[in-house]
């Protein structure tokens, strides 16, 4: 078993140079509103609930919100006519970097159009559906946060029904990531948990299959200004790219 999500490493490396974004509650809210609408409102039997709520619980976010945004995903809030959907859009940074968006918006001429802004703003391009999404594959992802045992992690992690993961290599956060096929990140974490690891966090998320490397200071400063442009964005879930960067060429746009 061996790593392979570059973007979760660029996250950890960027965050030596300006703070962490949180998600906004608008962005949380909405999630769960989509859970909802996908399967039971009711999080015991609806795995996608589930987690959304408790990372929407870990953010703050009320408990009045979350039960009104279940409410607004099972149908049965009766004040608000606003429909969510998920797209997903693609696009290309600066070098042809491939940059895959997942979104959840109730007017998609909106989020295009805010979208499509942030990409001409940043050197890159919106582009048509599937003109990047060939290079990535969904994945579970569990995060663990803490000294992880990695001969124990091995074992578990397999038991668990993982086929890959990633420890740290920041001793400052020292954890690791965990990945899964959809279908097996609920057992995933499950036996995770049992044996007492440090579950921080469960999502689905986008893997690259090939990365590009970044080397040039201006094609980085570019592409990670991009990035969180697209992740500042409400209607913005989550952002995934196929980029790494070396820690010289951090160090140089820090």
């Amino acid at each position: 078993m061996a790593g392979h999500s570059k973007w979760a490493n660029i996250k950890r490396q960027k965050a030596r140079v300006d703070a962490k974004k949180g998600k906004t509650f608008t962005q949380l809210s909405r999630a769960i509103i989509v859970a909802a609408r996908h399967g039971i409102p009711d999080p015991a039997g609806n795995f996608q609930l589930r987690t959304a709520i408790e990372k929407a619980k870990a953010a703050g976010i009320p408990n009045d919100n979350i039960d009104r945004a279940i409410a607004k995903g099972a149908g049965t809030y009766s004040s608000d006519d606003a429909s969510y959907e998920e797209i997903r859009y693609e696009g290309y940074g600066v070098g042809g970097v491939a940059i895959l968006i997942e979104a959840f918006t109730d007017n998609r001429n909106r989020t295009a159009a805010d979208l499509r802004a942030a990409f001409s703003k940043n050197g890159g391009n919106l582009g048509e559906t599937g003109c990047v999404s060939w290079m990535f594959e969904q994945k579970g992802v569990v995060t663990l946060e803490g000294e992880i045992n990695e001969d124990q992690l091995l074992e578990i992690a397999l038991e668990g029904g993982a086929d890959s993961y990633e420890l740290s290599d920041d001793p400052q956060n020292p954890g690791a990531e965990v990945y899964s096929p959809v279908s097996d990140l609920e057992s995933l974490q499950k036996t995770l948990q049992e044996q007492d690891f440090p579950v921080k966090e469960v999502e689905l998320r986008w893997i690259p299959n090939t990365t590009v490397e970044v080397t040039d200071p201006e094609q980085m400063r570019s592409l990670l200004k991009l990035m969180d442009a697209l992740e500042s964005l409400d209607d913005v879930q989550n952002v995934t790219a196929n980029f790494e960067l070396n820690e010289e060429c951090l160090a140089m746009v820090s």
